[in-house]
This record gives structure tokens, sequence and C-alpha cells, in this order.
């Protein structure tokens, strides 16, 4: 009997393709650059389930191409790149991969927090240059993170977990989230929880951890970077279109906010040149990029696909109601 055809448009790592291997009849785009959209399309033809990235779109145009297609597994943790009913329309699963990247994640928004305030990429550049003379004692001056106001939009597992990294820099934490937080949790996390406008007005530095939805879209836009603090730093490690870039290099140029770090950018790979300025730090969408948790994504994908075709509920099914009737 023959083995059902799966899609990879990337090689994954070796654990994943150890679990599609044993089952399907798996392709994978090995080529360097990302699989352009025609060979998308052209290669989805027969497959009976798709293995994929936030970078290709799985919208009705694939769907109508790939009328074997029974589920897309994205890896990756948001699924706004999935048209979700469009998929359900045409009982096709969709699974993503859920609270494997949440505290990565939240190392890396760490990680872009320190690196603005004190100036790190600047340092590195300076000191890779040839031209650093020395020690000088207003060289390079940052700005301290302990003991200042952490503002989170957001207060999911992975706000949680930049909020609970504050607690060692003895900073104040207050949250703002569509649900407030279980009192509990917030003693727990020492978090208070503020309006929006008042997260903004009191922090000294936002990091962002919303989902994408149509209200989270340029959730942060010239109107709040003005509530802002001139001395506040912004962080977005969550979705890019959060926030509004021709906005936030206006603020920044005006001097709104004294600086900015992103993981994400509004039409990636493209980044707005006004960001490329020493004031704001740039990573190329890698927050979630530890050799274990990629690896854990990939697998959970897999195992995915593989629940499906054994006749089981893939554990991270986002559209349950496909299985019906099966």
């Amino acid at each position: 009997m023959p083995q059902p055809k799966v899609l990879a448009t990337r090689p994954l790592f070796e654990a994943a393709r150890e679990i599609l291997n044993k089952s399907f009849d798996v392709e994978y785009w090995t080529q360097p650059e990302r699989i352009s959209r025609e060979e998308l399309l052209r290669r989805t033809r027969d497959k009976e389930a798709l293995v994929c990235l936030l970078t290709e779109r799985v919208d009705e145009e694939l769907l109508a191409a790939a009328p074997k297609l029974k589920i897309a597994a994205n890896v990756a943790v948001g699924f706004d790149n999935i048209d979700v009913p469009a998929c359900t329309k045409r009982r096709v699963a969709v699974t993503n991969t859920p609270g494997v990247l949440d505290e990565t994640t939240a190392d890396f928004a760490w990680t872009l927090l320190m690196a603005v305030a004190r100036r790190v990429g600047e340092g590195e550049q300076l000191a890779r240059s040839g031209q650093w003379k020395g020690w000088d004692l207003d060289q390079l001056c940052g700005t301290d993170v302990w003991g200042k106001t952490l503002g989170i939009l957001g207060f999911g597992l992975i706000g949680r977990g930049v909020a609970r990294r504050a607690g060692g820099f003895l900073m104040k934490v207050i949250y703002h989230d569509a649900v407030r937080a279980p009192e509990a949790l917030e003693k727990e996390l020492h978090a208070e929880y503020r309006e929006f406008d008042r997260l903004l007005a009191e922090s000294d530095f936002v990091s962002v951890h919303v989902p994408l939805l149509a209200e989270t879209r340029r959730l942060l836009s010239t109107a709040q970077f003005s509530r802002m603090k001139p001395t506040a730093f912004v962080i977005n490690t969550s979705r890019g279109p959060v926030v509004d870039e021709a906005a936030l290099v206006q603020a920044l140029e005006g001097g709104k906010i004294a600086g900015a770090a992103l993981d994400v950018f509004e039409n990636e790979p493209a980044i707005h040149p006004g960001l490329k300025r020493p004031n704001v730090v740039l990573a190329p969408h890698i927050a979630s990029a530890s050799i274990e948790t990629r690896t854990k994504m990939a697998c959970m994908a897999a195992e995915n696909v593989v629940a499906l075709f054994s006749g089981k509920r893939p554990p991270n099914i986002l559209n349950p109601e496909v299985l019906e009737g099966r």
C-alpha cells in the first residue's frame, strides 16, 4: 500500500525527519532560498499533508490546487499565515506548535531589552571596527534596567515568562491584556494590571507579546507612541504588523521614545530603512531559534501529521470540527 505523500517546505531537523519518514513518502524542500509560491502550488498538487512555516500562505488558492490535502501542520505557534475557515470548509486539519517556545522566546525578548538598553549593538560594532580608542567615562552610556518599570502587552505564557525574568532585576512589572490574569498569578509574578494607555505612560520598557488579530494590528502607532515616556523603549517579539513601523520611525526621529528592539517586522523580510539607526536593535525573527526549541517545534508538527493519519486527534489541532465523521 503506498504511503501518504507529504511536502515539508524546509528540511526540518533529523529528529522530525525520522518521525515522518517512518510512515510517509516525504518530499523536503532543501534549496537555500525559501520555496516560491509557484513551486509550493505545484508540489502540493498530489500531497495529502503539508508541513509548512509561517512564511507560506495556506489559503483558498493553495487549497484549490491541492485537492488531496488533509492537514496543514504549521511549524509555529502563530497561524496568521493559514486561512483556518477556508481549511475547515474543505475539511483540512490545521495544527500549530504551542507551548514549546514560550521560555525560549521570553529569553530572547529579555536579550533584546538588555541589548537596546545597554547599547550592545553599538558597542559590538565599535569593538569590531578597529576604531575603538580605549575606555572613556561617557563612552556608549546606556540606561539601567534594574529597578525600572516594565510594561508587558499580552500576558500569556511568553509575557509571564518575561515578567519572571524581570523579578531578578528588581523591576516593577505592569501588564495589560484583554483578559485580566487571576489574582494569585498577579501575586506570584508581582505584576499589576493597567489599562492600556496608563501602561504606556508609566513604562520604561514596553515588551509586546500579543497575537496578530484584527484588533492588535498596528496596536502601537502614532497616538500610542505619543503617550510614552521620551526615555522609553519598545521591544517586539510577537508579530511585525502589531507595530506601525512608519509611526515608530517618526517617534524615534522626533524623540518621542528612546529606542526599540525588534525581532519581527511589518513586511518581512523587508525592514523599513528608518529603523536602521543606532538606537534600534534588529534581529531576523529568531526569538524561538534555539536548537532545542526549533527541533521540538518540528517534531510536534510531524507528530500532528502522524496522529491524523493514524486515525487519532492531532494534539494541537485548531479546527477539530473537521474530524467529525472521519
